[in-house]
């Protein structure tokens, strides 16, 4: 007989699920209400999605369309771990 712990339930971070506020410009992409943050990068993966915008081949590359330019600080292309670090700086903690 074995005796089996039940299983642990993963906490979220209390970081990521407090509400942060998207400025104008990446509010053109997420809404403009303030959200937790992995909402905010649900949505913006959504919104990649939607419009095809990860490249085909190199599937860390996110192309910039003309809503996500601005928020990419002007870059035609990004990877998705510079577009977590461009993404931060268009966020306010409330």
């Amino acid at each position: 007989m074995t005796s089996q712990e039940p299983e642990k339930k993963k906490k979220a971070n209390p970081a990521l699920m407090k509400p942060v506020q998207p400025d104008a410009l990446l509010a053109v992409v997420v809404g403009s209400d303030p959200i937790p943050r992995s909402e905010i990068t649900k949505r913006l993966w959504d919104y990649i999605k939607k419009n095809g915008l990860q490249d085909q081949k190199v599937k860390t590359n996110i192309h910039a369309d003309a809503a996500l330019k601005p928020v990419f600080g002007g870059k035609e292309t990004v990877t998705m771990f510079e577009m977590t670090k461009l993404v931060s700086a268009h966020i306010k903690k409330i």
